[in-house]
């Protein structure tokens, strides 16, 4: 289920009246459907606003499944463009996003990072769960460098820095161009696969500048996913500094399924830069540490065996971590408790506590 139309990310009133119109359509799923309770996650605000409104009218409880603290990011975006005002509207949204939260029969947190926030806004902590992201194994199966996709893009026989993903106003794509500016080599390629105005910008900057060795690609068929991961010899993740609390790159698990090592440009306190740090999937730099990033690439372009045993590691805490069975059982002790605050009921213990 979606809106009629492609959504206007970058267009602040059209993209309101957007979000209202799809909320219009997913409450009446809800009241066709009448599920005993409602998970929601990555809805708008507004959306969600109005989603949570008719589950409070039709009795159903509320969980809101956290995968970013939207309304910070929203903040400082506005506080950037248009400071005073920004300030102003900032403070709206981050209201807006307290309340929702505070008026939700339970939350779910990807990352213990935003339990200090969600503290600050006085949220009870019995009703808020850490449960960190995953990514589905069966789906991403290890599969061959020069697989049919490489060979299709022209791909196999050079080594490859491949970017997969979002590049919005959380990324600098920058950092990607002074990859590619640094592997004017015939045997390496920076390959980014995404849409918008970042890829549009590398598009640009890559005929400008003749950079044949950058190639932009659109979004990929999801069932090509695995394929298009496994083509990189070195799978990059981005994230602006500003970002770094609020915001977890969702890619970094896919990534870690590809069995690849990762380069990285995150702040460290980030939850995904801990991860690779501690488990020993990748390089981590400062993501202000342009001439660092293009360092540590080149060190992974220039040794095999160090790439090789990254890789491994990553696969190692995919298979180690994201197991089905025991996200699910989390799930459903979340569940009951949404059901049991929503019917007033104290639940007993707690499997999933924040911090």
């Amino acid at each position: 289920m979606g809106i009629d139309g492609t959504l206007d990310k970058y267009s602040p009133w059209k993209r309101i009246g957007q979000e209202r119109a799809y909320a219009r359509r997913l409450n009446r799923r809800v009241a066709a459907y009448a599920p005993h309770v409602v998970v929601s996650s990555n809805n708008p605000l507004f959306s969600q606003q109005l989603l949570l409104r008719e589950c409070r009218r039709r009795r159903i409880p509320f969980v809101f499944w956290q995968q970013d603290l939207y309304s910070v990011a929203m903040k400082r975006v506005a506080e950037d463009r248009v400071p005073l005002v920004g300030r102003l509207l900032g403070n709206a949204f981050v209201a807006l996003e307290r309340r929702l939260l505070a008026r939700s029969d339970a939350i779910v947190a990807i990352s213990p990072d935003f339990s200090p926030t969600l503290e600050r806004w006085g949220l009870e902590a019995a009703k808020v769960h850490v449960i960190e992201n995953w990514a589905p194994l069966n789906e991403l199966p290890l599969r061959s460098r020069d697989n049919a996709w490489a060979c299709d893009h022209g791909l196999a026989g050079h080594r490859v820095i491949l970017y997969s993903g979002t590049l919005g106003l959380k990324h600098n794509p920058d950092l990607l161009l002074q990859l590619a500016l640094a592997f004017r080599r015939d045997d390496v390629r920076t390959v980014v696969v995404s849409e918008g105005p970042g890829a549009d910008w590398l598009r640009e900057h890559a005929r400008d500048r003749s950079l044949e060795n950058l190639i932009v690609l659109g979004y990929q068929p999801y069932e090509r996913l695995a394929d298009v991961l496994a083509s990189g010899d070195i799978l990059a993740v981005i994230l602006e500094p500003e970002a770094g609390g609020f915001s977890v790159p969702s890619k970094v698990l896919s990534y870690h399924c590809a069995g690849r090592p990762l380069l990285a440009a995150i702040p460290h306190e980030n939850l995904a830069a801990r991860v690779i740090s501690g488990n020993e999937s990748g390089v981590v730099v400062d993501p202000r540490d342009a001439q660092g990033f293009v360092a540590a690439a080149k060190a992974l372009v220039d040794d095999e065996p160090l790439r090789e045993r990254l890789g491994r590691n990553a696969r190692a805490y995919a298979e180690a971590t994201f197991d089905i069975t025991a996200i699910g059982d989390r799930f459903e002790h979340v569940l009951a408790a949404a059901a049991a605050a929503h019917a007033g009921v104290k639940p007993v213990g707690d499997a999933t506590p924040a911090g």
